[in-house]
């Protein structure tokens, strides 16, 4: 971890540090949620659960895009998160079909 800010001397200075503490533990579990709902997303296609897998990938689609319309990630990141869970389950879903 990183060490300690030294401490600020004007106001605005100490707020601005304040904020981004707060901005910082919000992003930390937006970036932890998508992490979780694309590690569920290949849970289930590893299981060869079609219907799960289908459902998780929507709510993993909705997580990520939250977090790209918040700034949290990049849009192309996003993108590619999204394209990257949807090959997947495609794949799934073709097989057996």
């Amino acid at each position: 971890m990183a060490a300690k800010a030294p401490v600020k001397k004007n106001l605005s200075a100490i707020k601005r540090a304040r904020q981004s503490e707060k901005r910082n533990e919000r992003n930390k579990n937006e970036r932890s949620k998508i992490k979780g709902v694309m590690k569920s997303v290949e849970t289930a296609v590893k299981s060869g659960e079609k219907d799960a897998a289908a459902g998780v990938l929507l709510r993993a689609v909705k997580t990520i895009n939250s977090a790209r319309s918040k700034g949290i990630i990049h849009k192309n990141n996003a993108a590619r998160k999204i394209s990257k869970l949807t090959k997947k389950v495609n794949a799934v879903l073709q097989t057996g079909a």
